[in-house]
């Protein structure tokens, strides 16, 4: 098969390169995907340029977090799927090819109606919006959530998810161009980033509460104004670090106000977790996507043979929503 490798240039920078490597291999609970679409996340662009290692026993190779595609063979004791069956899904890594080997009861069915372009839109962003605000943060029908970014793919995923479920959210950005588009995707609440305090505009916008979860992904200088935004026992829920510097914790505050700090990965946690957030997922999610309730969000599409200019694309962000590989095999 083909996969994508990680390599140098001959300039010695990092770069990815397409080979033929060996199929995954197939353990007896293990299903073999014949991979149709990849879903590209920065997390790959981290991996390349050698900032995020994949997990022990994951291929270090290939990049890539997530996939969809037809079941194509299936170990001896697998008794979810069967040869033929449309799937999608997280691995710990080494997507970028055209085959992907899992673990059954990680591998979720595509809802119907949905191409294997849309599906590869969908595991990384949904899954971990929906586990950092509902799980991580339990967030209520009625409650506030700020998203920061809101126009980030975690970020847009957590607006659908959170009017779908009944909650209210608020969303910041750079740009109010990429605000607007996410007030059409759900948005209740749009606050430019840098238009004034924001514990303040947050308290206004909740009646003066605050938020009950905040879903985060600037980190660093954002820290101090997470906790003035959230309300008395607000949960503040860290998946990423997209800003410099640190924050101070004041322990008095944490402990006066009640509050609660989590951060999340989804890649480097054990096999039981991916497989319990792929079966909540399977349950609670997908038939959302069946009535419309939730929607993938593809904004650029390139073939597998152009990864590089799809890498690319995110760095000069030119997407607002999900950059997907098609893959085509003979």
């Amino acid at each position: 098969m083909r996969a994508w490798i990680i390599d140098k240039d001959e300039d010695g920078r990092p770069t990815m390169v397409l080979r033929e490597v060996e199929p995954p291999p197939l353990g007896p609970a293990d299903v073999r995907v014949r991979v149709e679409a990849i879903g590209v996340n920065r997390a790959d662009l981290l991996q390349v340029r050698g900032l995020y290692p994949a997990p022990p026993g994951v291929d270090p190779r290939i990049p890539g977090l997530e996939y969809a595609g037809t079941v194509e063979e299936v170990g001896a004791r697998v008794q979810l799927h069967k040869v033929g069956d449309r799937v999608m899904g997280l691995v710990p890594g080494a997507s970028y090819a055209e085959q992907v080997g899992t673990t059954e009861r990680e591998a979720i069915p595509v809802p119907a109606g949905m191409d294997a372009v849309q599906a590869a839109a969908v595991p990384e962003d949904f899954m971990t919006a929906y586990r950092a605000m509902f799980l991580e943060g339990g967030l209520q029908p009625g409650q506030w959530v700020l998203i920061r970014p809101a126009t980030a793919g975690v970020g847009l995923a957590g607006v659908q998810l959170t009017r779908a479920l009944g909650a209210r959210s608020l969303g910041t950005s750079r740009s109010e161009e990429r605000l607007q588009e996410a007030v059409r995707r759900g948005l209740d609440v749009p606050l430019l980033e840098g238009a004034g305090p924001l514990p303040e505009r947050v308290l206004q916008a909740t009646g003066g509460e605050g938020a009950a979860v905040i879903l985060d992904m600037l980190g660093g200088a954002a820290f101090a104004d997470n906790l003035a935004s959230l309300r008395l026992e607000g949960s503040l829920v860290m998946i990423g670090r997209m800003t410099p510097g640190t924050g101070e914790l004041d322990p008095g505050q944490m402990l006066m106000r009640r509050l609660r700090i989590r951060g999340m990965t989804m890649r480097a946690q054990p096999l039981e977790e991916r497989i319990r957030i792929a079966r909540i997922f399977h349950e609670r999610l997908a038939p959302l996507f069946g009535t419309g309730r939730l929607q993938p969000m593809v904004s650029l599409v390139h073939a597998f043979e152009d990864a590089l200019q799809a890498h690319r694309d995110m760095l000069d962000n030119k997407h607002l929503g999900k950059i997907v590989l098609r893959v085509r095999q003979g």
